[in-house]
C-alpha cells in the first residue's frame, strides 16, 4: 500500500475544496457548531471510526484503533468560526450574518477529515491508536478545557502519549512550513479593572474624583511594565483594548473600566506581569484618588513543543513536494487553547503556509477579508498524515 500521501491528498484536493466551503458557508460560532460537528460525525462513521459526540458540549472524538499495541497519538482539529461581518464577495461566502470563518478553522476542520480518510486504510498496518479530536470553541471561550473535563485525554479510547496540531498560517506563503521547539504561542490572560471615583459637573472638576484622568494615567503607566520590569531578552505584551466612562459632555463619571490582554511565554515573566499589573493599578489609582477593583482571567497556558517531535515534523516537511521553506523559529503572541492539551501531553503544534499575495489571499487573521490558499489543504493533511504515520507506523 502507498504512503505517498501528498499524492493522495492531491487527489483528495477537489474533495477537500467543496468541503472546506460548505463550512465557510455556515459558520458556527462557540459551542454552537452543531451542524459542523453533526458533519464531522456522519464522515467520520462513514469511514467506520468509533465516534463519541457531544465531547465538551459540542466536540467529536473518533478513535483508529490498529491491530497492534502500540502508542496512542492524539490529533487536533478546531471547529468554529467568529463574530465577524464577513467583507469577502466569493461564491461560498458567510450565509450566516455577523458570523464568520476568518482564521480558518474550517481548513483545519477539513484536512482533520482528509487525514481520517488517509490513514484509515491503514488500519491492520498500525502498531496503536490514533485519536481524532475535532474541537468547539477554541476562540477564547474554553473549547479544550470542556474537552479534557469530558475525558478526551484520559476517557475516550487509550491516553495519548503524544499529541498533533496545525494552523493554516496566513502570514506565510503556500509552500511554508513552521515548527518550533519549546514555546510557539504565548499564554494569555485578560485583565479588567474598575476604577470608582466620585462623579459630578465638568466645569467643576476639583469636587469631583475623576476616574477618567486615572484611567488615562493607569493606561499609560501600564506600558512601563513591559519597558521597565520585564528583561528585554524576554517576551511580554500587555495591551489596554478598551476605555469605558461616562456618556454626557459636561458630566464626570463615577467610575470607569480598562480591560485588555496579557500575553507571556514564560511562566516566571507571566507571574512578574501580573503582579505588576495589580501593583501599578492599585497605585497609580490610589495617588489620584480612586478605589481601585481589579480581575484577571487565565485564558489559556502558552503552546509549547516538544523538540523531539518539532524536529521530526521539520523533517518530514522538507521530504514533502511542494514545501519550498522549513521554519524551526515561528513563534507568535496569539494563543492557542491546545497548550491545555499538551500540558499533559506533549505534542507538536505546526504552521502551515497559506496565504497568496498575488491573488489578493493575504488578509491577516480575523480580518473580515480572511481567506486563504486552498492548495495549504493538501499540504497539511499530507504533513499531518505523514507525521501521524511515522508514530504509529515506525516503516512508514
Amino acid at each position: 500500500m502507498s504512503l505517498d500521501f501528498y499524492s493522495q491528498a492531491q487527489a483528495l484536493l477537489p474533495e477537500m475544496i467543496e468541503r472546506r466551503r460548505d463550512f465557510h458557508r455556515h459558520p458556527e460560532l462557540g459551542f454552537q457548531e452543531v451542524r459542523t460537528a453533526g458533519l464531522v460525525a456522519q464522515e467520520l462513521n462513514r469511514l467506520g471510526l468509533e465516534v463519541t459526540t457531544g465531547v465538551g458540549r459540542t466536540g467529536v472524538v473518533a478513535v483508529l484503533e490498529g491491530e497492534r499495541p502500540g502508542p496512542t497519538l492524539l490529533l487536533r482539529f478546531d471547529m468554529d468560526a467568529l463574530p465577524i461581518v464577513e467583507a469577502n464577495t466569493t461564491e461560498y461566502v458567510s450565509q450566516t450574518p455577523g458570523v464568520m470563518h476568518a482564521c480558518g478553522h474550517d481548513g483545519h476542520t477539513t484536512i482533520g477529515l482528509a487525514v481520517a480518510k488517509l490513514l484509515t486504510p491503514l488500519r491492520d498496518r498500525l502498531a496503536g491508536t490514533l485519536k481524532f479530536v475535532f474541537q468547539p470553541a477554541e476562540e477564547g471561550l474554553g473549547g479544550a478545557e470542556a474537552m479534557v473535563k469530558d475525558g478526551v485525554l484520559d476517557r475516550l479510547g487509550p491516553a495519548p502519549e503524544r499529541s498533533l496540531a496545525l494552523h493554516l498560517w496566513n502570514s506565510k506563503p503556500l509552500g511554508w512550513v513552521g515548527a518550533t521547539d519549546g514555546p510557539t504561542m504565548a499564554a494569555s490572560e485578560r485583565f479588567s479593572l474598575t476604577l470608582q471615583g466620585r462623579g459630578g459637573h465638568g466645569a467643576i472638576p476639583h469636587q469631583t474624583v475623576d476616574p477618567v484622568v486615572a484611567a488615562a494615567h493607569v493606561v499609560t503607566a501600564l506600558q512601563s511594565i513591559v519597558s521597565r520590569n520585564v528583561s528585554p531578552l524576554q517576551a511580554a505584551v500587555i495591551s489596554a483594548t478598551f476605555v469605558k466612562a461616562g456618556e454626557a459632555f459636561n458630566v464626570i463619571p463615577d467610575s470607569a473600566s480598562v480591560g485588555g490582554t496579557i500575553r507571556t511565554f514564560d511562566p516566571q515573566v507571566r507571574e512578574l506581569v501580573l503582579r505588576r499589573l495589580g501593583e501599578v493599578a492599585e497605585g497609580v489609582a490610589r495617588a489620584l484618588g480612586c478605589e481601585p477593583a481589579l480581575e484577571t482571567w487565565r485564558i489559556t497556558p502558552a503552546t509549547v513543543n516538544e523538540p523531539g517531535m518539532a524536529a521530526a515534523v521539520r523533517a518530514l516537511a522538507r521530504e514533502l513536494p511542494g514545501v519550498t521553506a522549513v521554519s524551526a523559529d515561528e513563534r507568535t503572541m496569539g494563543s492557542e487553547d491546545m497548550a491545555y492539551m499538551m500540558e499533559t501531553i506533549p505534542g507538536c503544534y505546526f504552521f502551515v503556509g497559506s496565504s497568496d499575495a498575488e491573488r489578493g489571499l493575504s488578509y491577516a487573521h480575523h480580518h473580515p477579508r480572511f481567506d486563504f490558499d486552498e492548495r495549504a489543504l493538501a499540504t497539511g493533511a499530507a504533513l499531518m498524515a505523514k507525521a501521524a504515520a511515522q508514530y504509529v507506523l515506525p516503516a512508514a
